[in-house]
């Protein structure tokens, strides 16, 4: 059964989640990456969850993939840009990956911030993660800068990708 991208249920379980962004990013620890989402707390996922509008991939009844779109960020010059959503926490569950989930993710989040009025989506990534980087350049994202983010071992890279269709706004 293919997985359905959803928007977030008050009933949907922040634990479950929080599970999820662990085992997605485990294999990016083992490469020596800090990523908040290794080691965020139930309490962190529900702040984050509040901060914008989550969608999940559901597979018989279980979270296996999840998106956070936020539709304006004040955490970079980039993405406090009025016209600028971001994308942040995309995770697909490793069993679940390599089938589609987080392209499709990204297409609904791309939606999303269309119909917001969105001209541009950006996200940022672990500067030594080429393969991320790469997946998101065969999505059309490409690298419009860089940054720091404090407590963290890494450099980041910001990708932004302009859609087509957005409002200017």
């Amino acid at each position: 059964m293919a997985a359905n991208i959803r928007a977030w249920s008050p009933e949907d379980s922040v634990a479950e989640l929080t599970d999820l962004l662990h085992a997605a990013y485990a294999p990016l620890a083992a490469r020596g990456l800090n990523l908040v989402g290794l080691t965020q707390t139930d309490e962190m996922t529900a702040r984050r969850i509040a901060r914008g509008e989550c969608m999940v991939a559901a597979d018989s009844g279980h979270i296996v993939g999840t998106v956070l779109f936020v539709r304006r960020s004040q955490d970079t010059e980039w993405y406090r840009r009025p016209d600028v959503g971001v994308v942040f926490q995309l995770a697909v569950h490793p069993d679940f990956q390599r089938q589609g989930i987080g392209s499709r993710l990204i297409a609904a989040v791309e939606r999303r911030a269309r119909a917001t009025g969105c001209t541009d989506l950006a996200l940022d990534t672990a500067d030594s993660a080429s393969h991320l980087i790469a997946w998101y350049g065969r999505h059309g994202f490409r690298r419009v800068g860089r940054l720091q983010w404090p407590g963290r071992g890494h450099r980041s890279v910001i990708l932004s990708k302009r859609l087509a269709g957005g409002r200017r706004g």
